[in-house]
């Protein structure tokens, strides 16, 4: 009988931490980075024109996440693009705990390698604080999506909070979970990947 692979919540107490503790040199596993939630961002900016296009997007991303997702509206007024304050312009949902190792596996192993002529993501979206964002052209790479059915094609922005002391650290957690980061000969505001994926 075959055993059930490790989920990436477990793989990230039983592999991860290790790898992180010998490559860092923590004295004890409460020093090591670890991922506090997932935010999935779609801004639609149409949606101050057509309501049912931010509806369309608001259940394609509850579909993509498995969480429902909330209307984002504006602040303030913008005249230059028609927005009027309180007005829906996209949505967004906050991942945690089991839904939030379940979408990065799935963001890792079955999304971003459906990104034709994928070369990996941007070392460069990390902030001062560790965390990290890039974004995604289209909804469709996502399996929960049938692409004839798609209204608009739609972007978001996917970041990742990290408890972290350094870039560096958030870097190296995100590469071990799989994040396929490109590499780049010129200087980034992230080091270089060191680690490999651990396996699961």
């Amino acid at each position: 009988m075959k055993s059930t692979p490790a989920t990436f919540q477990e793989n990230y107490t039983q592999q991860i931490v290790p790898a992180l503790t010998k490559r860092f040199g923590y004295k004890n596993a409460l020093q090591t980075p670890r991922l506090q939630k997932i935010v999935v961002n779609m801004g639609v900016g149409k949606g101050a024109e057509d309501i049912k296009i931010v509806e369309a997007a608001q259940q394609e991303l509850t579909s993509i996440t498995g969480q429902h997702a909330v209307i984002t509206r504006a602040k303030k007024a913008i005249s230059n693009f028609k927005i009027r304050e309180n007005s829906p312009i996209g949505c967004k949902v906050t991942l945690r705990k089991k839904i939030m190792y379940e979408f990065l596996e799935k963001l890792v192993r079955v999304a971003l390698p459906r990104i034709r002529d994928f070369r990996g993501i941007s070392p460069r979206g990390f902030d001062e604080a560790g965390n990290y964002t890039f974004g995604i052209h289209e909804q469709n790479i996502f399996p929960e999506l049938e692409s004839d059915r798609v209204i608009r094609t739609q972007g978001m922005d996917i970041t990742f909070v990290i408890k972290t002391k350094s870039k560096a650290e958030s870097y190296e957690l995100l590469s071990l979970f799989g994040m396929p980061f490109r590499i780049k000969t010129e200087k980034t505001a992230a080091v270089q990947p060191t680690a490999q994926a651990v396996k699961v």
